[in-house]
């Protein structure tokens, strides 16, 4: 007797996660991958009644709206999809037996705390973008069920042209001088690792992940500025010959003024996540060169 392998459902497959996701997950089972318009995460009427049709044994939601000055303005919007859909889409896998993967954001801290964060840590969100993801954590949290908010930290991915990654690769072809921020402090994750290290999660079963569900941290191993991160970029890019940037220099986050305030150190803690799982997201470097290998 063979066991019917398990259908996922995964949002969201074109941004940088979702598209790493549809890969690694293809392995574990049936994937239903969609992205707007076939489902729209702002008009839960359109989405309810396809998710009870799917009846999938997984969601996996890496969308979000994720445009952190536009947030300030586009308030509605940024709540919609990062708040009120994360708490239907929980209610929604809860009553049909589902386990709920969900991603939050470092976003959701000040980062005035001057170390890593761990998961128990208070969350006061300085924009409305982390406000928006962390009334989405509580949304799910309250609807309770077999749920995961995986909080990450400065996803990147090559593929995403606006993406820091490839932002600091064009500038340096574009300008002898770059200024980064050294006040800006977090964990460099290579949307690749996290969706490499979701699929060994499903992979445990749902028996295994319902008897562990809650709140975890998950992000690049180790932290960095961004005037580090960007040196990094810099040092590993595979065509050098091209950079006309001659040195990076340190700037502060207050010489940039943006209508989000962010936070400043808001690296991760992981170690709850290493011990309950065994397994651990690879040095941000080491990931970064395996990026742009």
């Amino acid at each position: 007797m063979h066991n019917i392998p398990s259908k996922i459902l995964l949002l969201a497959k074109n941004g940088q996660l979702g598209w790493e996701l549809h890969r690694s997950l293809l392995p574990l089972g049936k994937v239903l991958a969609l992205e707007t318009p076939q489902i729209d995460l702002e008009k839960p009427e359109t989405f309810i009644p396809l998710i009870r049709e799917l009846k999938p044994a997984y969601i996996i939601n890496p969308a979000a709206y994720t445009a952190v000055d536009l947030a300030e303005t586009e308030q509605e919007r940024a709540r919609n999809i990062n708040a009120v859909a994360a708490g239907i889409l929980a209610e929604e896998a809860q009553k049909m037996g589902a386990v709920f993967i969900h991603y939050s954001t470092d976003y959701v801290f000040d980062g005035k705390k001057g170390a890593p964060y761990l998961e128990e840590d208070e969350t006061t969100p300085l924009n409305v973008y982390g406000e928006s993801k962390l009334q989405g954590e509580r949304g799910i949290q309250a609807v309770g069920g077999s749920h995961f908010i995986l909080r990450t930290s400065w996803v990147y991915s090559l593929r995403q042209q606006g993406g820091f990654v490839n932002k600091v690769l064009q500038w340096s072809r574009q300008q002898t001088q770059l200024r980064m921020v050294t006040d800006q402090i977090g964990n460099p994750t290579w949307a690749r690792m996290l969706a490499e290290i979701t699929a060994l999660l499903i992979a445990r079963g749902e028996g295994y992940l319902r008897e562990r569900a809650g709140l975890y941290h998950l992000a690049g191993g180790g932290f960095a500025s961004r005037f580090e991160w960007a040196q990094a970029i810099l040092e590993l890019d595979p065509q050098q010959q091209e950079q006309i940037a001659a040195e990076i220099l340190p700037a502060l986050t207050s010489e940039f003024p943006t209508p989000a305030e962010r936070p400043l150190f808001s690296a991760l803690d992981c170690s709850k996540f290493e011990s309950t799982f065994n397994l651990t997201l690879p040095p941000w470097r080491t990931a970064l060169q395996l990026a742009m290998g």
